[in-house]
């Protein structure tokens, strides 16, 4: 029998805003000293109300909108009702049913929702004792929820690691996973057609992408075994051991009456006006997609393009050396060189042909000679052009990219 499997995330990012989402509280908890960094909000302490910090909201809806979603004007917090004991309050604030941010996708799989709420405490366990540090407690917790609409574990690490690329360039959370500001909770089950199952298993709190794909790929096969002997998979939370390789049960999963949603009484809702969604709109960085499109029409291949996009430092080195020397060069010097060394990189500049004449010779040729090259691009894949700028490169050497670019337009469109 062929399987199906029904794959959706729930990513969950501690924002890196100064204090805490409802108190003044410091928010960088990471390797501080145990229960120092609290007071009477995010202790849960009777009389004490929440003050929601306006950065995290404004952090929260830029995700969102560079995750293509609908941005709610009218929204509010609500109370998730459990009892942990890393939750002092017995309810956790968060959204329900009017999250900021709705609808969205991102490389084709469709996002539900970006809420915001609050981070809980952290459990340290201690031989036979378990120990509470409230550090982290209150933390600006963003979750990303996305529809079932992952085929398996390879279609899911593309997204996730564009995602962390996407936070990152935002510059809202450092989504380092050791350090747990970003974790990754897979929504698992399996199907022998079309239809939805009619249960689901969560494995909690995974901090690598390579252990996502892991747990994932454990997991379908472990629920397929079940499911091929006759018995049902418990609709159940699961842990996942990194030493084994293998999911664990933890508990049974809630659904979402369990919690006893209702709206936070302490806080009023929001309303925002289009203006300020404009504003904040406008205020967004150029995204990775972007930003590897950029580099293509320079000139550079796709390869090279990711690798430069995906790390910060490089793409900042790179974009600070392209300014004043050969894109390509630069590139190549960028990608091989290390780190650590980045900030001492300098480059050896080579003559560059620059004589207009030569270079419109060359393009003509280039161009008449790769015509499906000179289609895609008139088909509106601007990108293609580099391709035909690495072809005069190939026939001259180092060029001016920029010089380059504008003759083989104009050959295109007919411009003299």
């Amino acid at each position: 029998m062929s399987w199906r499997t029904v794959l959706g995330f729930e990513i969950h990012i501690e924002l890196a805003t100064n204090s805490k989402m409802f108190c003044g509280c410091p928010a960088d908890h990471f390797a501080k000293e145990p229960n120092t960094q609290v007071c009477p909000v995010c202790l849960g302490l009777p009389g004490a109300l929440p003050v929601p910090n306006a950065k995290a909201i404004e952090w929260c809806i830029k995700l969102g909108l560079a995750l293509g979603c609908k941005i709610n004007l009218q929204s509010k917090f609500d109370r998730k009702n459990y009892f942990y004991p890393d939750l002092p309050k017995g309810y956790q604030i968060s959204q329900y049913d009017e999250p900021f941010c709705v609808e969205g996708n991102l490389l084709g799989h469709k996002i539900r929702r970006v809420h915001l709420e609050e981070d809980t405490g952290k459990l340290l366990h201690q031989g036979s004792e378990t120990w509470i540090d409230f550090n982290r407690s209150g933390v600006p917790l963003v979750e990303v929820v996305t529809e079932a609409d992952f085929k398996d574990s390879n279609d899911s690490d593309l997204f996730l690691k564009e995602l962390q690329q996407i936070i990152r360039t935002l510059g809202i959370s450092s989504c380092d996973m050791e350090k747990g500001s970003m974790r990754l909770e897979a929504n698992i089950s399996v199907s022998p057609d079309k239809k939805l199952p009619n249960y689901k298993v969560e494995i909690k709190n995974v901090n690598s992408f390579r252990f996502v794909k892991k747990a994932v790929d454990f997991e379908v096969s472990r629920q397929i075994k079940l499911l091929e002997s006759g018995a049902n998979p418990v609709q159940e939370t699961r842990g996942f051991k990194e030493t084994t390789g293998e999911t664990f049960s933890q508990r049974i999963k809630e659904e979402a009456h369990d919690y006893r949603y209702f709206p936070e009484p302490d806080i009023p809702p929001f309303e925002f006006t289009q203006s300020q969604i404009e504003i904040w709109w406008s205020e967004l960085p150029t995204l990775p997609e972007q930003s590897r499109l950029q580099l293509i029409k320079l000139g550079l291949s796709e390869a090279n393009a990711i690798i430069l996009v995906a790390s910060p430092a490089k793409f900042d080195k790179f974009t600070q050396l392209a300014e004043f020397h050969d894109p390509l060069l630069v590139a190549t010097a960028v990608i091989n060189c290390p780190q650590d060394n980045l900030s001492n990189l300098s480059i050896s500049e080579k003559v560059m042909f620059t004589d207009e004449t030569g270079i419109r010779e060359v393009a003509q040729k280039v161009i008449s000679e790769n015509s499906k090259i000179v289609e895609s691009i008139k088909s509106g894949k601007p990108q293609a052009v580099g391709a035909l700028i690495g072809l005069v490169k190939k026939e001259l050497g180092d060029i001016d990219i920029k010089l380059t670019e504008c003759i083989i337009h104009d050959n295109i469109y007919g411009r003299r």
